[in-house]
């Protein structure tokens, strides 16, 4: 065997490895699960926080400048064209929305007609955070990245309804092990790009950054006072954060500290979560990293293999 063709084997091995199902059934539950508290958390605001006029965000303006980018980007001004069309008001449409979206995240809990869910959802979600972008954060980025990979991932997985009672075939497990490959190197790029940001400035290294995103609105929830007590602190937390991120694509493919390093992430973005409010944003980065990384690495992947196969073979016409 040549080099070339040594090199060539090693590549499509590391590209299309064989891998079991697990890492998309905890994919497509913790979206799911994600959507759905977005969904009722806001339900209350929707029409208030999405409205072309009148409401909190400006739909219209949000609207306007996106057409400068692209006119190809969703947007729920589409939706409420067609609506008006059919003679629906504005305020009538964004509550369709609302319960279409909702009605999808349940059916991608459930893993129920998974493709159609899939893809209502990314279109749903989009169209939502693109004419809602003066109230959008990070997390709904995060939310749209994961839904564009289910829509394109062979589901459904062994655990969903569509697998046991609509009896689909198993899916093929190198295509499997292709879409978790390339999740596992996107979540590599975004926390080595983030620690990068990080590294270049003294915020982080001196915990200035992490007071200041501690003490700003709406992520103050721990007093001042009780800042200060624990102030000698902050600058391990800065440096820890920004070790874990930027060594994260090096160091959690290794046997050896894959597993700290995951779970220091996990905690991290736990501590994030419970420290600042940012309940869904931790919820999210949990999530893919448990998608991408948990299984081999928390809990034996032998065991699921396993469990694959027989599938397989039960599930084969």
């Amino acid at each position: 065997m040549s080099r070339a063709q040594f090199a060539r084997r090693r590549l499509l091995e590391f590209l299309f490895p064989q891998e079991s199902d697990t890492w998309l059934s905890i994919l497509r539950v913790g979206v799911a699960a994600q959507l759905l508290v977005f969904c009722f958390s806001i339900r209350s605001d929707w029409r208030y926080l999405l409205a072309a006029s009148g409401g909190l965000s400006s739909r219209g303006l949000a609207e306007k400048i996106l057409s400068l980018e692209s006119v190809f980007v969703p947007r729920l001004g589409w939706f409420v064209n067609l609506g008006t069309q059919a003679g629906l008001n504005e305020q009538r449409v964004l509550a369709i929305v609302w319960f279409a979206l909702t009605i999808a995240a349940f059916l991608l809990l459930i893993g129920l007609f998974c493709r159609t869910a899939a893809i209502t959802a990314w279109l749903l979600h989009l169209a939502t955070i693109k004419s809602g972008d003066f109230v959008a954060y990070g997390v709904d980025n995060f939310v749209t990245i994961a839904l564009f990979y289910l829509m394109l991932a062979p589901l459904p997985d062994r655990y969903s309804v569509d697998a046991r009672w609509r009896k689909f075939p198993a899916q093929d497990r190198h295509l499997l092990g292709f879409w978790r490959r390339v999740l596992q190197t996107h979540l590599c790029l975004i926390y080595f790009f983030g620690g990068i940001a990080k590294d270049v400035g003294v915020g982080w290294w001196n915990g200035e950054a992490v007071w200041r995103a501690l003490i700003r609105p709406p992520f103050n929830l721990i007093p001042p006072q009780t800042l200060l007590h624990w102030k000698i602190l902050f600058p391990a937390v800065g440096v820890a954060t920004v070790i874990l991120e930027t060594a994260y694509p090096f160091l959690i493919w290794q046997k050896s500290t894959a597993r700290t390093w995951l779970i220091g992430v996990l905690t991290m973005h736990i501590a994030i979560g419970a420290a600042m409010g940012m309940y869904l944003f931790a919820l999210i980065m949990i999530v893919l990293n448990l998608a991408a990384f948990g299984p081999g690495v928390l809990w034996r992947q032998s065991k699921v293999t396993s469990n694959c196969r027989s599938y397989a073979n039960t599930a084969a016409p």
